[in-house]
């Protein structure tokens, strides 16, 4: 059994739950030991990077801190959140390449009686470790339930791919790990144009009219290419794409019925799970008309999708935005 240390990061535990659920699943049958690290805290996602660099910092490597502390013969994280692996990796990057602030770091790290080394451990993504450690060989091999009839449109979203620190991904701009894995479960996978592009992460909670154009190209995109669904590997984007469906339907008067899923659901599929231990069903826009094709029946979805107009969106909805301190902050 193949040992790493896992970070599941917050959104593993919330609305990407069935991430989670479905990862383990995976692992299980793939002999894969996902560790996870104990007392792990949140990343900090991306707004925290532009209030106070060392504090941001400090917080994502306080992760690797832990991570180092409980290795235990393995020097891998593996993180399967888009956002947490991109922290992660940036965390060890800049520690490493601006010395200065690694002390600064250290010394906020020291407060908690840690101490990170930054090099010590790798980061990588879940689907990397797939493709590249357990290989398309042995997934093929565990696949009872081929995935035939099924036109998947594969979106890795914006921030998995690039910047990357350790040269792990075959284009950094159009990378064919996550199509190659989609064919080998026995599916037909679009060569999808948008499958780098931003979801606009939380410019729904920012600028809404911007947010829906992103969502509406993406779907859009899909659509044209006769897609069944998108199969993404990001929280934030199957979050974005799933729940904002129905207000970018209604902002632009059109009706994209486009459901999205994570990757490791459509694995379990094909190794022979049932969908509801892999979490399906509890995705908004309702993915039983396309498992049809696969001879699949998923039993009712926990929240249909039911579009419905909407008032004007209220100036005060939506989660607080940082912002930046009157001295402007603190690097």
């Amino acid at each position: 059994m193949t040992h790493y240390l896992f970070y599941p990061g917050c959104s593993m535990e919330s609305s990407a739950k069935a991430y989670h659920i479905s990862t383990v699943a995976v692992a299980r049958k793939l002999d894969l030991n996902l560790d996870e690290i104990r007392d792990w805290n949140c990343c900090g996602a991306t707004e925290y990077l532009g209030i106070s660099t060392t504090a941001a910092y400090s917080l994502i490597s306080r992760n690797l801190a832990l991570a180092a502390q409980q290795a235990d013969g393995t020097k891998t994280v593996v993180a399967p959140c888009s956002a947490c692996y991109l922290n992660l990796a940036k965390a060890d990057y800049y520690m490493r390449e601006r010395p200065v602030l690694g002390v600064r770091v250290n010394e906020a790290l020291a407060a908690g009686g840690l101490q990170y080394t930054p090099g010590s451990l790798t980061i990588r993504h879940l689907l990397d470790v797939i493709i590249n450690d357990v290989g398309l060989d042995t997934v093929a091999a565990r696949v009872v339930r081929p995935l035939k009839g099924l036109r998947l449109a594969p979106y890795l979203g914006c921030m998995v791919p690039r910047p990357d620190y350790e040269h792990r991904w075959s284009n950094p701009e159009y990378p064919t790990e996550l199509d190659r894995l989609l064919k080998v479960l026995g599916a037909e996978v679009i060569d999808f144009p948008l499958k780098t592009h931003c979801c606009g992460g939380h410019m729904t909670q920012i600028s809404p009219d911007t947010a829906f154009e992103l969502i509406r190209r993406l779907i859009h995109g899909a659509d044209q290419y006769h897609a069944d669904m998108m199969v993404t590997l990001c929280p934030m984007c199957q979050l974005n794409i799933d729940a904002y469906q129905t207000e970018t339907n209604h902002h632009f008067k059109t009706h994209y019925h486009m459901p999205i899923l994570f990757f490791t659901q459509l694995m379990g599929l094909a190794f022979g799970l049932e969908a509801e231990d892999l979490g399906i069903g509890t995705e908004l826009v309702n993915v039983r008309p396309a498992l049809t094709k696969i001879g699949m029946e998923v039993g009712a979805t926990a929240l249909e999708e039911k579009p419905a107009p909407r008032g004007p969106r209220k100036k005060e909805t939506g989660l607080p935005m940082p912002r930046m301190p009157e001295n402007g902050g603190s690097s």
